[in-house]
């Protein structure tokens, strides 16, 4: 029986049934399929999977499968094969006549070319749904200009965010909130959310830690006395003892839809007992799963596992991935702080300081260690970057660089003309904050990170960019070289990757999944021109090799100004396999290389010796 001091949680509110889909109007939702089709159009064309015909006059045409309906578009091709298609410009032709736009018509017309199989495309259409329905409910948020948000602050900016990742278009699926439930935990609804905390067991839960905090004192600073008696008392009315179990944060979704449900028999044996929300107040993240405290900002983020799919992964937490994640984050930080070209940018990593996890005995014992049954309760602490900050200087995410308004306004932009430097001045800046790191790292160390626009966070100083604060380390870093020293409990991070393959973590992740799309935006709004942009990336990268003369066999190795690299395709990965894009034990081999692109900084190559 169930002591009346246990507490009853409370589900995600319940809006009316017509207010949770009241975003859902004839106007947001043709906006949002516009939106999304330019999107398909650009990146499925990026990646060669559509093969515009020229009609002439910047306008272009696209065929389905079956030769019956036509898609044609106005779009300028830019560096990198970046396609800038003008959404207002796209009409769909079945037959020859003019046909509304369909969204979810259109990755069924185009199954075949888009290599959609049966068991795929279902799925991946539910995820074109959720996408659109998030596009339809920030449309129907009050407009914020670019300008506006520029000068906002960071968690603003962070829920501010519209557009999702840049080359994915199911960049919003989510799989598993319902309409209620959305409205509660999206990053853009700005709910503010308290976290269900559960007792697990020592005898199947894990805690690690950094080398500088423990068990006791991190929940002590968490949580605090009061909450920290409330939970004994609830423990004791059960007649168990609190000291026999970790504390372990869970995203209220994950209690109500998983840990209840799926994880009941250890609830019902109370190896898991729930104690109720904490106290303090946080904001999801554009992660969705990384929570932000907003009640104390210098105290930690929190990282939950959360069984919905998005974006190509469930996205549970797996409590044995996490046991090494401080002492990967220690080995970084160290790693850093003892490197002077590291240190000259300011780099700075929020260590993940410790990670807790409840491994089931039914689960472990019937999956691999892939399964997500094995990802369903764990959780990561990681440090907040707002201790970092000194007098004048304010965080963005990096991902804000990519945001334009209803209005198609750019932050980035709007950045760029409050600092009142030069475009080619502002982006110097931001290049040596966040390129030379990943440069030096990956030459020095062979050394990479998913350093894509939620990784880093901006450190802003007048409006430029004064530093770079990287995060999400230990289950994005790689080492690619097998001769390199790591400690045994780092070694989870070293990868075989093929010697050709290496110079793609730049050239691939850093050029042509982030910085295509911030040249095409600065270009396209006429505030620097695309050979401007290329130049002053290859002035960076010349001004970090010009700083470590001794490195010049590896810039001779791994050549960063060669002509063409290899493409790699994303979007060609979540089609194959929505589920799990990538084999985890086997990422580089998962990779969809697709001809090459056309190096950008090559024609601005120093001259050879």
């Amino acid at each position: 029986m169930t002591s009346p001091s246990q507490p009853s949680p409370r589900p995600a509110p319940l809006p009316a049934p017509h207010e949770a889909v009241a975003h859902l109007t004839p106007g947001n939702w043709d906006t949002a399929v516009r939106l999304l089709l330019r999107k398909a159009l650009s990146e499925f064309s990026h990646e060669r999977l559509l093969s515009p015909t020229p009609l002439g006059g910047g306008r272009y045409a696209v065929t389905s499968d079956d030769g019956d309906t036509e898609y044609r578009f106005t779009a300028r091709l830019m560096a990198l094969d970046h396609w800038q298609v003008d959404a207002g410009s796209i009409t769909r032709l079945r037959g020859g006549a003019e046909a509304p736009l369909d969204a979810l018509a259109f990755f069924t017309e185009f199954r075949g070319a888009l290599g959609l199989s049966d068991e795929i495309l279902p799925v991946y259409l539910e995820e074109i749904g959720s996408t659109l329905a998030s596009t339809a409910y920030k449309l129907a948020k009050e407009p914020v200009t670019a300008g506006e948000l520029a000068a906002a602050d960071f968690q603003a900016i962070e829920t501010g965010m519209t557009e999702g990742h840049p080359c994915f278009v199911a960049n919003n699926g989510r799989l598993g909130f319902g309409a209620h439930e959305y409205l509660a935990y999206a990053p853009e609804a700005a709910s503010p959310v308290r976290l269900l905390w559960v007792a697990a067991h020592r005898d199947h839960a894990t805690f690690t830690c950094s080398a500088d905090t423990d068990y006791d004192s991190l929940l002590r600073a968490e949580l605090g006395p009061d909450t920290l008696g409330r939970f004994a008392s609830v423990m004791s009315g059960l007649g168990l003892d609190l000291a026999d179990y970790l504390l372990i944060p869970v995203h209220p979704w994950q209690w109500w839809n998983k840990i209840a449900v799926t994880f009941s028999s250890e609830v019902a044996e109370r190896r898991i007992v729930l104690l109720g929300e904490g106290e303090d107040e946080y904001l999801a993240q554009q992660s969705i799963r990384t929570f932000f405290n907003t009640s104390h900002p210098s105290k930690h983020y929190v990282k939950t596992a959360l069984s919905v799919l998005n974006m190509g992964f469930m996205r549970g937490l797996s409590a044995a991935y996490m046991e090494a994640t401080p002492a990967i984050n220690d080995w970084l930080a160290d790693l850093i702080a003892k490197d002077p070209v590291l240190r000259a940018t300011g780099l700075a990593v929020i260590r993940e300081r410790a990670a807790v996890g409840y491994r089931h005995p039914g689960y472990e014992a019937a999956t691999d260690r892939y399964s997500p049954y094995r990802k369903m309760l764990a959780a990561l602490w990681r440090e907040s970057p707002v201790p970092l900050l000194e007098e004048g200087q304010r965080l963005a995410t990096m991902a804000s660089l990519l945001h334009t308004d209803r209005d198609g306004n750019s932050l980035a932009a709007a950045l760029i003309e409050r600092s009142g430097l030069t475009p080619e001045e502002w982006l110097g800046r931001y290049l040596d904050a966040y390129l030379t790191p990943l440069l030096h790292s990956f030459y020095a160390y062979d050394l990479a990170y998913m350093p894509h626009g939620e990784n880093v966070i901006l450190v802003l100083e007048d409006d430029a960019v004064a530093r770079a604060v990287f995060k999400d380390i230990a289950e994005e870093i790689v080492v690619m070289d097998d001769g390199v020293e790591l400690p045994p409990e780092v070694e989870r991070i070293r990868a075989e990757t093929p010697e050709d393959m290496r110079l793609l973590a730049i050239l691939t992740d850093v050029f042509d999944c982030f910085l295509r799309h911030l040249g095409a935006i600065l270009a396209d709004r006429g505030v620097l021109p695309e050979d401007a942009f290329w130049r002053t990336v290859a002035e960076a990268v010349i001004r970090y090799q010009r700083s470590v003369p001794e490195l010049a066999e590896r810039f001779e190795r791994y050549d960063i100004f060669a002509e063409e690299f290899a493409l790699s395709c994303l979007n060609r990965l979540q089609l194959r396999n929505n589920r799990q894009m990538v084999d985890l034990a086997d990422p580089s081999g998962a990779l969809q290389l697709v001809g090459t692109l056309r190096n950008p900084i090559a024609p601005f190559a120093p001259a050879r010796s």
